[in-house]
């Protein structure tokens, strides 16, 4: 059985849950649905879902560097917002990210998230 490597971003959730960050097997990284949230539980980006992603990336891009990834290895995104009106902010900062990578994607509008003002969660899996 391969080794699994777990990652933590140190937040309560992780532990309270019962899940990690990012999980490595051999070679498959796979990141946690991901907020705008800090280590201390305050929300990043306000009421601005473009903003919101760029955070939520930058936390998926500091957990792929503690597996040994990075965005370029990722080969699926997952985002899920509350708003499908304003995804387009959302695929924007995706676009940033992402624009000469090309992963499989996929952006759905779902009723909520665990908190009311968060508009965006996003995980991904990478091949190293």
């Amino acid at each position: 059985m391969p080794e699994h490597t777990l990652i933590s971003s140190g937040t309560i959730w992780e532990q309270k849950f019962g899940y990690s960050r990012a999980v490595r097997v051999g070679n498959m990284v796979s990141v946690a649905g991901t907020t705008a949230v800090d280590e201390s539980g305050a929300l990043v980006g306000g009421d601005n879902p473009y903003e919101q992603a760029r955070f939520v990336f930058q936390k998926i891009a500091r957990a792929l560097a503690q597996a040994g990834a990075s965005l370029e290895d990722v080969v699926r995104v997952r985002t899920f917002v509350t708003d499908i009106a304003r995804w387009e902010d959302v695929a924007r900062a995706q676009g940033e990210v992402f624009a000469h990578i090309r992963p499989a994607a996929t952006l759905v509008e779902v009723s909520a998230l665990i908190k009311p003002e968060l508009l965006v969660e996003i995980e991904v899996d990478a091949i190293v």
